[in-house]
């Protein structure tokens, strides 16, 4: 390994550190009470590092949000390349979303924090347009799944694209959100399993009506 190549692996994974230190702490304390210095301490290098990399705590944030997101769409482009029928694939695509984020369960809570508190999070308007294109391609991909079927005739012809997939956006978050920022997280996943279970049924068979 060539010097060049080797200064450019260290340097990717401080970054990688740098990230992994702050998504604890913004899990920890949430992101306003954070600081750059707090994230160089976890990290175990200097303030000044932290600026070689990123400009801002809140470039770090939204760094992180923009990885994880970009790594869930690219879990959906797999998913989608099976054959099935929309219903099933709406119900694999909601587990995936369900397991994704329980896993990390620090990047459920940011993005939430995010999308309920975005101009706290005083980010650029580069990068806020960056994480709002990441989540709207999520979205987007549930629109594709309804279109599919609506083409194959198993949903109605009359269905609303876009207002179906923000609703089931909406649902997947909900469910997940009322488990994890209250009540107790014995067996969690389990009840958010059985309750995106029962809401898909009824919303399937909206589709087929609607």
């Amino acid at each position: 390994m060539g010097l060049r190549e080797r200064r450019g692996k260290e340097k990717d994974n401080r970054k990688k550190n740098i990230l992994k230190a702050a998504r604890s702490l913004f899990f920890k304390k949430g992101f306003t009470k954070v600081t750059v210095d707090e994230i160089a301490k976890t990290s175990e290098l200097g303030k000044g590092s932290i600026y070689l990399y990123f400009n801002s705590k809140e470039e770090i944030y939204a760094q992180i949000l923009l990885n994880d997101i970009d790594g869930f769409n690219e879990k959906v482009d797999v998913l989608l390349e099976r054959k099935s029928t929309a219903a099933d694939l709406l119900k694999e695509l909601s587990r995936l979303y369900i397991d994704y984020f329980l896993d990390d369960s620090e990047l459920f809570r940011i993005l939430i924090t995010y999308m309920l508190q975005p101009a706290k999070m005083n980010l650029t308007e580069k990068l806020n347009a960056e994480i709002l294109n990441a989540i709207a391609r999520s979205i987007d991909v549930i629109g594709s799944v309804l279109q599919m079927g609506v083409d194959t005739k198993e949903f109605s012809p009359e269905l609303n694209i876009k207002k179906n997939q923000s609703a089931f956006w909406g649902l997947l978050n909900g469910i997940i959100s009322l488990y994890v920022f209250s009540g107790s997280p014995v067996n969690r996943k389990e009840k958010i399993y059985s309750t995106t279970k029962l809401a898909l049924e009824i919303f399937v068979r909206g589709l087929q009506k609607a």
